[in-house]
């Protein structure tokens, strides 16, 4: 029998996240603490396309980011075939929202960057899911109807960054520091996890301080509500395994049950 999947919401850090010890190895103690999945699904701030779309198993991988050391476009991610978790999610899909099934995209780094530290032998099926609207509201409900994947080994990540506001960065240093816009709406969204308040988190654009610097695009802070719809419990407080910052933005990370 496969063992209960938690669901987790992770930000996911650019490539030179992979030579970061403190970073990483949070990252890598987390998978090594969680069940090992049968297989991952996992939907990434870096994919925003509608209808629902599904990456193609054995396809490279999409390096979708510039100004990084060459080293990081020659890397890969080669996991095992995840057809049949593709073919399962389009199943769960309700008539009239189709499921688009790409042929040759591969993960993005918002996939295959955390991915790599968190299961470094590229030895479980990954399925990269599109994140088809910015509504909180849909992407719980999608994360609703993806739930029952967690009573069949399936770990569901939400990849984005709980502060993302790139524009208004003036250091580029790991250690750099942390902006007030970026501290206020990462304590703001501390707080709200903490009580489980869902609505507030949902009504981000009204009551988050930090807006719009911490999210002047909001698909980094998006990725969470499907995790929170996958949740059991959507309003239960889940556990904020991985907090701090990184280049002044929030890396806060959520694990749901």
């Amino acid at each position: 029998m496969n063992a209960r999947m938690p669901a987790l919401y992770i930000g996911h850090g650019a490539p030179p996240l992979l030579d970061d010890p403190t970073w990483s190895g949070q990252l890598a103690a987390w998978a090594g603490d969680l069940p090992r999945p049968k297989a991952i699904l996992i939907v990434s701030a870096h994919w925003e396309s509608a209808p629902v779309s599904l990456s193609a198993s054995g396809a490279p991988l999409v390096y979708d980011f510039g100004g990084f050391a060459p080293k990081y476009y020659r890397m890969t991610y080669e996991t095992p075939d995840a057809s049949a978790l593709a073919q399962r999610v389009a199943a769960m899909m309700p008539t009239g929202e189709p499921v688009h099934q790409h042929t040759s995209r591969g993960l993005d780094h918002g996939a295959w960057v955390p991915l790599k530290i968190m299961y470094p032998e590229a030895d479980v099926p990954v399925l990269q899911m599109s994140l088809p609207t910015d509504d909180p509201h849909r992407l719980m409900k999608l994360g609703e109807r993806l739930r029952p994947l967690r009573d069949e080994g399936v770990l569901i990540i939400g990849s984005g960054f709980l502060t993302h506001g790139l524009p208004f960065l003036t250091e580029w240093r790991i250690d750099a520091a942390v902006p007030g816009w970026s501290r206020d709406f990462d304590l703001w969204a501390a707080d709200a996890l903490t009580r489980g308040d869902v609505d507030t988190l949902s009504d981000y654009r009204a009551k988050a301080p930090g807006m719009p610097y911490a999210h002047p695009t909001v698909e980094h802070y998006t990725p969470l509500f499907v995790t929170l719809g996958a949740a059991t419990t959507p309003d239960d407080p889940g556990a904020q395994v991985i907090d701090g910052y990184w280049m002044g933005l929030s890396k806060r990370s959520l694990q749901v049950a």
